[in-house]
């Protein structure tokens, strides 16, 4: 604890301002058990950049962490990009502080010589991905904390090729950064080097998202009837814009979430991955007789899909649903125009289904599987520049199509989605049967993702000691399977639990531990990287011979998965 202090007594120094040094002073003088959470470690970047509470410390977002990892930033890009003049492009959501905390990063990078484009406004964060092409920068940083609750923020950075940083340039970054002190930063902005940008770049950014994620010319886009929420968010700037653009005209707007409000006020989350995040927009759905629902997160990346079942009702899809359904309607519209040719990939990760690898080879298209994390899959685009991305996928609500955008993208997604649903009606089925049909064509991939939730520094350790005891004493039998193999990606050593033979998995170092077991049953579990919490996520799979079986053989795989859940003991 004696360390703790002395790291907090470091910020009652004339370095830090008035109110920085009596909220630290207050938390002292309380004795505040708040005090170790705020200096037992440092901000660190994980897999969607910095993410944290608010408030003064260094494990805490705040005008001194952002400034330091910017001044970081600026001292990197000032030694290994080769350009005269430097350039970075800034955004922010809908989040309290994140106009200000945008004009302190703008004022470091402009006091480090750099030039900043800063939108005028709250954007979505495709946008900002978009725009770091667009306008030709070195970097982009975007300020926002996606889904978490009202008191985070965050900061996410992206190079030069639109795509979030990853090595070498995210470890060189963050060397600067720890090399840091607070003296260091330079907060006196150069005001002539802050250009404010908006209109010119929305138009861009619309119309690139229109031509990529509206594919035919043969869609009825009046005859679809949709409810889109924006979740009190960023996507209210573009969604809606982007949906007239592309000829959807029968458009209904949730109005009690359509002003963006850092406070979230109508729902308990802002996430589109929850049922009850997007009941106002189904109950609207329902009113209407809506035919599709689809709510988006904060900052815009990720999106949620309601469609109507066989019944009649309406229904949340997940993730790897939604991904699979837009991946297989993708192949599938390359292949009509004969495009394929074996110069194509799907992008995907570790934890997402593995049907879309399935589907993708049925089309002779590769897939490419990287890490947790959509920076990983706009990586594959610059590795393989030979290549086109048809489109990329994740488990958690994100999707990207094509390469226009370097991170999910639930503009486009939102536009791909309706696309999928109109020509359906238009055909006489539905979005909802064109996953069964793709179930009944392969397997019925059902998935599970439960987040446990360990809090501070005691909840740190909890986190680790859990994946450890994965790790050093691994099950060998699950609902009555026998494990086959353990991918253990923080030793990069794939291992046959059966016959102990041992692969070497050529990808980053993570900590994520995979099961699978003879019969395809998966169980993955990894640290989030931006909350404190440790994911677990299950998959099973069975055969379904027809459409009209899909209730009883999706209660059969749910069963399994509350099964395994409880011989884990993680219920």
């Amino acid at each position: 604890m004696s360390e703790i202090l002395d790291k907090a007594k470091l910020w009652l120094s004339p370095i830090f301002d008035t109110e920085t040094q009596q909220e630290i002073q207050n938390l002292i003088d309380t004795n505040s058990d708040a005090l170790a959470d705020r200096f037992y470690k440092d901000m660190e970047f994980g897999t969607g950049g910095m993410r944290g509470l608010m408030g003064a410390g260094t494990n805490r977002i705040n005008k001194y962490t952002l400034g330091r990892a910017t001044q970081g930033l600026s001292n990197y890009l000032l030694e290994n990009v080769k350009k005269a003049q430097k350039s970075v492009v800034i955004a922010y959501d809908c989040r309290h502080n994140s106009k200000k905390f945008a004009k302190v990063v703008a004022d470091v990078l402009s006091a480090n010589n750099i030039k900043v484009f800063l939108f005028d406004d709250l954007r979505a964060t495709p946008e900002l991905s978009f725009a770091v092409r667009h306008l030709n920068c070195d970097a982009g940083i975007v300020l926002t904390a996606s889904h978490n609750p009202p008191e985070y923020n965050g900061y996410k950075v992206y190079w030069a090729d639109g795509g979030q940083i990853v090595p070498p340039h995210d470890n060189g970054i963050i060397s600067k950064v720890n090399a840091l002190d607070f003296s260091e930063i330079n907060f006196n902005a150069n005001e002539d080097l802050i250009e404010v940008i908006g209109a010119a770049v929305d138009k861009a950014f619309i119309e690139a998202s229109v031509k990529n994620g509206s594919l035919s010319d043969k869609v009825d886009r009046k005859n679809l009837k949709i409810v889109f929420t924006s979740l009190h968010g960023t996507s209210i700037m573009s969604v809606p814009d982007a949906l007239k653009n592309a000829g959807y005209t029968d458009v209904h707007l949730v109005a009690e979430q359509s002003k963006p409000n850092g406070d979230f006020p109508t729902v308990k989350s802002p996430n589109p991955e929850e049922p009850e995040a997007l009941q106002m927009a189904t109950d609207l759905a329902n009113k209407i007789d809506a035919d599709i629902v689809i709510g988006t997160d904060p900052d815009c990346d990720r999106l949620g899909v309601a469609v109507r079942d066989l019944d009649g009702h309406m229904k949340l899809m997940n993730g790897n649903q939604t991904m699979v359904v837009m991946t297989e309607f993708l192949l599938k519209k390359w292949k009509e125009t004969d495009k394929i040719n074996g110069k194509q990939f799907i992008g995907s990760t570790i934890v997402s289904t593995e049907l879309v690898n399935e589907i993708a080879a049925t089309y002779n298209v590769n897939t490419k599987v990287g890490l947790t994390g959509f920076k990983w899959i706009a990586k594959m685009v610059r590795d393989f520049p030979e290549l086109d991305l048809i489109g990329g996928g994740e488990e958690s609500f994100g999707y990207m199509v094509g390469d226009f955008v370097r991170d999910k993208d639930a503009v486009t997604a939102t536009l791909l989605a309706c696309e999928v649903a109109a020509l359906a009606k238009q055909n006489d089925s539905s979005f909802y049967e064109e996953l069964l049909q793709i179930y009944v064509r392969n397997n019925f991939y059902k998935e599970h993702l439960i987040s446990i939730t360990k809090k501070g520094m005691d909840g740190a350790a909890e986190i680790q000691q859990m994946l450890s005891d994965m790790r050093n004493n691994p099950i060998t039998e699950i609902d009555g399977e026998k494990i086959a193999t353990l991918s253990d990606y923080n030793s990069s050593v794939k291992r046959n639990l059966i016959t102990g033979e041992e692969t070497t998995i050529d990808l980053p170092k993570s900590n994520v531990l995979i099961y699978q077991t003879e019969k395809g049953t998966r169980i993955a579990a990894r640290p989030s990287g931006t909350e404190p919490k440790i994911k677990f996520y299950f998959s099973v799979n069975s055969v379904l011979d027809t459409k009209e079986n899909a209730l009883k053989v999706e209660a059969e795989l749910d069963a399994k998965i509350q099964r395994i859940i409880k011989e884990m003991k993680l219920n």
